[in-house]
């Protein structure tokens, strides 16, 4: 055997025998590595303790990260606030007065979605039309959760709050009227009772709006039936034209409300 032959096998023979040590090693590792998560498992499984500082530690870390990468916390349960629903899970006519309403005050149509899901809920035990409820939420807030008017009424339905504190209660409280639900509920019950003690749906209107006692109600009553007919024949499946407010919704006009309305309710 040459020298130069000598030299290849012995070469060879320190390869394998390296090859071998790596596989070995690295074997063992994956070995051990395995024990670890084993005995990890059951230390885990016998101290649930342990298990759940465990899972504080790791959700730290992870909420952490989340900040140093996006610059804000990780909210999941964000999505279970939001006043929204998909459209198109909506019943056909439900879905139509959405997409015609969305359109015509430029609002999204998921949020939409959601008011008028309640608002034909609620009308089944209210004995109130559902599009007479979505017409009281056009003319006073134009679909704006936050609307205030200038004595006080607040939110979808502008509710007098500081009148009708004693119906938040059951919703935790006055801050309760700009969550678009909760206000929706209590607007209708005032509609409610405005209706039964007028005695017809043109007279509950104008109790609703503070002018009960005063000739003019600045055509308020007018504005929601008229809303409410297009809304009905949207319902049906009728065509019905668009013609969007110029401007955003003005208050109506409660110049007597503070005391009108106190009254009726407080008699």
């Amino acid at each position: 055997m040459t020298a130069s032959e000598k030299f290849t096998l012995g070469l060879r023979s320190f390869a394998t025998v390296i090859t071998k040590g790596v596989f070995e090693i690295t074997h063992s590792s994956f070995a051990l590595i395995g024990l670890a998560v084993i005995f990890g498992i059951i230390t885990l499984t016998a101290r649930p303790e342990l298990r759940q500082l465990g899972e504080v530690k790791l959700f730290s870390w992870l909420q952490t990260r989340q900040i140093v990468e996006t610059g804000f916390e990780s909210q999941l349960d964000a999505i279970d606030r939001a006043t929204a629903s998909n459209p198109q899970d909506l019943p056909k006519q439900q879905a139509a007065v959405a997409f015609w309403l969305s359109k015509k005050y430029r609002v999204a149509p998921e949020p939409l979605s959601a008011l008028v899901a309640e608002a034909y809920k609620i009308s089944q035990h209210s004995n109130l039309d559902p599009t007479l409820i979505l017409a009281v939420m056009a003319v006073e807030s134009g679909f704006n959760p936050f609307a205030q008017s200038p004595v006080g009424a607040q939110g979808l339905m502008q509710v007098m709050t500081h009148v009708h504190k004693d119906k938040y209660e059951n919703f935790g409280g006055q801050f309760a009227a700009f969550d678009p639900l909760t206000n929706l509920r209590v607007g209708v019950k005032v509609l409610q009772e405005c209706i039964q003690r007028a005695g017809s749906m043109e007279g509950g209107l104008r109790y609703y709006v503070g002018a009960a006692n005063i000739e003019d109600d600045g055509g308020y009553a007018g504005k929601v039936m008229a809303e409410h007919t297009r809304l009905q024949m949207v319902a049906k499946g009728r065509t019905v034209p668009i013609f969007r407010p110029q401007v955003a919704p003005a208050p109506a006009p409660r110049a007597a409300e503070n005391e009108t309305v106190a009254a009726v309710f407080n008699s």
